[in-house]
């Protein structure tokens, strides 16, 4: 166990400026992106008449393309002792992209929006992590990570309750998704994503560090033995991981309506800020491993729910508990990537991590794609089985990441 901490509000008090600053960011960046990302599949599908084996590819080049460049700008932060800036660029790049998506009117052009928000997320992606863990003791990681995800997802919350209300307003209780409400919501969300990029300017100092002048182009091997095996298994319930715009998609086509399927993200969102926090801070107190097996294991029970759903209840109920995964693993597995690495390869570090899992996104997305409706003449499996085969991937991750526990003892590495 590690030392005695202070009260739960009092560590939140003593969080850093910096901290703050760049949860607000997060806070703001995710009100605009959820109002979008969230009913764009639905978009896709319902206005665009696009296939999910396409929504599937849109998705996972949208991460890929970021991801190399999640990889190239952390290490470029470590090397220049620049996080702030590089982050600030890639929040700029994809508050640019938000009215591109008001113009699009076929898939080609919705991707290119897509993969230019992305792009900008790739950037700021690894900096902005580095920051928060140069910000912080060790001690306080995991609550920083995890306040840090619960403001981003509370964000995300007020963005689908903009979204949710706008729909209901011009809609009402349709269960399609129609051009003009998308692109109403479009025009909303461009606000908060300037506000976004100003706080992180105004509000965060950079860090005083040294530049690494002398690093090699990348450093993978010098990360460590641990943290490669962290990647590794991490990299395994990844590839299970598909694009959320599957469980969307899997919402609708339960019977969910528009409103319904904005209901059930909320909700979501709300058990995901809830959590995130506490978990983080308890993640301070006992091995992070443990925490993240236990999210991966409520993820493989909620996948197999997903796939064995017979009404759209069903699947919001478990959507809300998918919150539950979300914040006990998202924030906790951040922290563990600065408990394993240098601290003056943390930029290269979070890099890797951040650009492995995106790479993986796009076979991750596509295999779910043609599991559910197939490629060319074959037909697939049908709606649930990219689920069944993420709940086993969620497994056998929760398994391996068991018995590396136990190879390495009940320390903290």
């Amino acid at each position: 166990m590690k030392n005695h901490k202070p009260g739960f509000m009092q560590q939140l008090r003593s969080l850093p400026r910096n901290v703050w600053a760049v949860s607000l960011t997060s806070f703001f960046m995710d009100i605009s992106s959820e109002m979008v990302i969230n009913i764009l599949p639905l978009f896709l599908s319902n206005v665009l008449g696009v296939k999910t084996n396409i929504i599937g590819l849109i998705e996972g080049v949208a991460e890929m393309t970021a991801s190399v460049l999640k990889l190239f700008s952390g290490w470029f932060s470590d090397k220049v002792a620049d996080r702030k800036w590089l982050a600030v660029a890639g929040y700029g790049i994809s508050a640019l992209s938000k009215p591109f998506f008001y113009f699009a009117n076929t898939w080609e052009l919705v991707a290119g929006a897509r993969w230019a928000d992305r792009l900008g997320k790739g950037i700021r992606t690894a900096p902005r992590d580095a920051l928060v863990a140069d910000s912080i003791k060790e001690e306080q990681r995991g609550l920083a990570f995890g306040f840090h995800r619960a403001a981003d997802t509370a964000g995300a919350m007020l963005g689908l309750l903009i979204a949710l209300v706008v729909t209901w307003l011009a809609q009402k209780s349709s269960s399609l998704l129609s051009a003009s409400t998308f692109r109403t919501i479009v025009i909303i969300s461009i606000l908060p994503a300037v506000l976004a990029v100003l706080s992180l300017a105004i509000g965060v100092k950079e860090t005083e560090k040294k530049k690494q002048h002398s690093m090699p182009k990348f450093a993978f091997k010098s990360l460590g033995k641990p943290f490669i095996t962290f990647m590794i298994i991490v990299s395994i319930f990844d590839l299970g991981n598909s694009s959320d715009a599957f469980l969307v998609l899997r919402a609708q086509e339960r019977g969910l309506n528009i409103l319904g399927i904005l209901g059930m993200l909320f909700t979501f969102n709300l058990i995901y800020t809830l959590i995130s926090t506490p978990a983080g801070a308890l993640s301070d107190r006992i091995d992070r491993r443990k925490i993240i097996v236990a999210g991966w294991l409520i993820y493989a029970v909620i996948y197999l729910g997903f796939a064995l759903a017979r009404s759209g209840v069903e699947v919001w109920l478990l959507y809300a508990v998918y919150g539950v995964y979300y914040g006990l693993a998202y924030g906790t597995s951040k922290a563990m990537v600065a408990d394993l690495v240098p601290e003056a390869l943390r930029g290269t570090a979070y890099g890797t991590y951040n650009g492995i899992l995106g790479i993986l996104d796009l076979p991750a997305s596509v295999i779910a794609g043609i599991l559910w409706q197939g490629l060319g003449t074959w037909q697939g499996f049908g709606a649930a089985a990219p689920f069944y085969f993420g709940a086993g991937m969620a497994l056998l991750a929760a398994i391996l990441m068991v018995f590396w526990q136990r190879s390495l003892g009940k320390t903290t590495v």
